[in-house]
C-alpha cells in the first residue's frame, strides 16, 4: 500500500434494511454480523469506523471495543453517511465496506487501495467473474462491463453484455460493493442529484457514471456473500462451517 495516501475505512451499518430489517445484529456464527465485517478489516492496519444511525448498533459496536459515530438518519445511503463522518477529518482515502460483507478480505482491499497510487484515480471498486447462469440470471447480483482499461462502462441488474447471437465467448462480472474513494470525489457525489438511471436501476453507482466519473474496476478473486436477505444468512452459515471443518482436517 501506499503509505503516502492516508486512509481510512468507514462501515456503513444501517439498521432498517428494506429486505433484512435490523441485519448488523443478527448473529453469523456466535456474533453479530458487523463484528465479523470489522474483524475482518482491522488487520489492514488502518482506522476503522462504523458508522450508523441507530442507538442498539452503535451500542453493540462499542461492546466489542470498534469506533463507533452516530449519524443521521435522514440519510438515503451508506455514501452519505460516510460523507457526514469524514468530511471534517483529514484523510486522502475512504474505503467503504459495507456493513453486510462478513467475508471481505485484505488482499482485495490492498489492490483497491493501490489503484489509487495512478492520480487520476477518484473512484474504484471490485469485481469477480461470474460463471454459473443463475448467478447472471439473479437480479440482486450487480453485472459491470468495463472498458479496456478496466473502467467502468455500466452497471446493471440484468445480464449484461447481452450475447444476442448466442455464439460469442462471454465473460460476466459481478459488482462487490466495496468502494474506495479520494476525499473529495466523495464529498462531491453526495451533493449531486439522484440520477434517472440511478433511479431505474436502483444502483447509487451510476450516478458516477452519469455525472462523468470514471469508476477503476479491480477484478479479484474474492467471492465472499453479501448478505441481503434471511436466505444469504443461511448459505453464510453453512459457507463457515465449512471453512471450520475444512481447517480442522
Amino acid at each position: 500500500m501506499n503509505k503516502n495516501i492516508k486512509s481510512i475505512i468507514v462501515i456503513p451499518a444501517r439498521f432498517a434494511s428494506t429486505r433484512f430489517p435490523g441485519k448488523p445484529l443478527v448473529n453469523l456464527h456466535n456474533k453479530p454480523i458487523i463484528q465479523h465485517v470489522y474483524d475482518a478489516v482491522k488487520g489492514l492496519g488502518l482506522p476503522v469506523i462504523i458508522a450508523t444511525d441507530n442507538e442498539i448498533i452503535e451500542k453493540s459496536v462499542k461492546a466489542f471495543g470498534a469506533n463507533c459515530v452516530l449519524t443521521s438518519p435522514d440519510h438515503q445511503s451508506g455514501s452519505d453517511r460516510i460523507a457526514e463522518v469524514i468530511k471534517e477529518l483529514d484523510y486522502d482515502l475512504i474505503i467503504n465496506v459495507q456493513g453486510d460483507e462478513p467475508f471481505i478480505q485484505i488482499e482485495p482491499l490492498k489492490e483497491l487501495i493501490q489503484a489509487f497510487n495512478d492520480k487520476s484515480v477518484d473512484v474504484a471498486s471490485l469485481m469477480h467473474k461470474l460463471t454459473s447462469l443463475d448467478e447472471i440470471n439473479n437480479p440482486n447480483n450487480v453485472k459491470v462491463v468495463c472498458s479496456k482499461n478496466n473502467y467502468a462502462l455500466y452497471f446493471s441488474r440484468s445480464p449484461i453484455p447481452f450475447n444476442r447471437d448466442g455464439n460469442e465467448e462471454v465473460t460476466y462480472f459481478k459488482h462487490i460493493g466495496v468502494y474506495a474513494y479520494r476525499k473529495q470525489a466523495l464529498l462531491d457525489f453526495v451533493k449531486l442529484p439522484m440520477g434517472k438511471l440511478e433511479k431505474i436501476e436502483k444502483l447509487e453507482q451510476l450516478r458516477f457514471l452519469e455525472n462523468e466519473y470514471r469508476i477503476k474496476m479491480i477484478e479479484t478473486n474474492y467471492r465472499g456473500i453479501g448478505i441481503d436477505t434471511p436466505e444469504d444468512l443461511v448459505k453464510a452459515e453453512i459457507l463457515i462451517s465449512n471453512e471450520q471443518l475444512a481447517m480442522s482436517n
